[in-house]
């Protein structure tokens, strides 16, 4: 907003004006304009068929306890209860009215208003502009010097892609404030996940060229003469 007036007021001034002046301190914001983001899943239904599963094995474990409480992050605990499958971690936005009540004002998954709207697993999804960011995220990436090198690079960018577009609006903002790590650390495990697939076969590939008497890839040669030569040239 500041920066949107301090453009606004730059059209029609023949002065250089400083941001700074149009900047506006959180203090001056009134209350009732604050919009607050609540993780829950208190609007998301329950999948009936996982739930009734999820609490058929809880009886098996737990029937000589009370009943057992059910949340929906103890993921590892089949107490637990199955919600639908969204796409991103669903929330609430909550508004603060003239005597201090919150109410909400928008739900994730959400079509409609509050009152005749319904539950939409769908409504939601990652915008063309975060889709190409991700695309330059991965060209990026794959630039650096410990991975450009490989002939396979290509192959590690389309993979660290594929995580992306599956995970991308899995961040939980309520666990973390770096979606960029997040994101990154994505990339990172999808290029070693190929280097290593990569790696693995080519050591299938070596093992069986030389069990056929056959010359293996020069990096295994390279490492086969680095150990057997490793005591000679110091004559020189």
């Amino acid at each position: 907003m500041a920066k949107f007036n301090h453009e606004t007021a730059m059209l029609t001034s023949t002065e250089k004006l400083k941001l700074d002046e149009f900047a506006i301190k959180y203090t001056k914001i009134p209350a009732t304009d604050v919009v607050f983001r609540i993780m829950t899943w208190d609007h998301v239904p329950l999948d009936d068929v996982k739930t009734n599963k999820a609490r058929a094995t809880a009886k098996e474990l737990y029937e000589d306890e009370d009943e057992p409480t059910y949340t929906e992050y103890d993921e590892d605990d089949p107490k637990h209860n199955k919600y639908v499958k969204v796409n991103f971690p669903p929330f609430q936005h909550y508004k603060i009215d003239e005597d201090g009540e919150p109410y909400i004002v928008g739900k994730s998954h959400w079509s409609g208003d509050m009152i005749t709207g319904y539950f939409n697993k769908d409504h939601g999804k990652m915008t063309p502009k975060l889709a190409h960011m991700f695309m330059k995220l991965c060209e990026r990436y794959a630039t650096r010097s410990n991975w450009r090198g490989y002939t396979y690079n290509d192959e590690m960018r389309s993979q660290a892609l594929l995580q992306l577009s599956q995970i991308g609006l899995q961040f939980d903002e309520n666990k973390s404030q770096n979606p960029f790590a997040y994101y990154t650390a994505a990339i990172t495990n999808s290029f070693t996940r190929v280097l290593n697939i990569e790696k693995r076969n080519q050591n299938l590939r070596d093992d069986i060229l030389e069990m056929s008497g056959l010359n293996p890839s020069y990096t295994r040669q390279g490492m086969s003469s680095g150990h057997s030569g490793g005591g000679h040239g110091s004559d020189e």
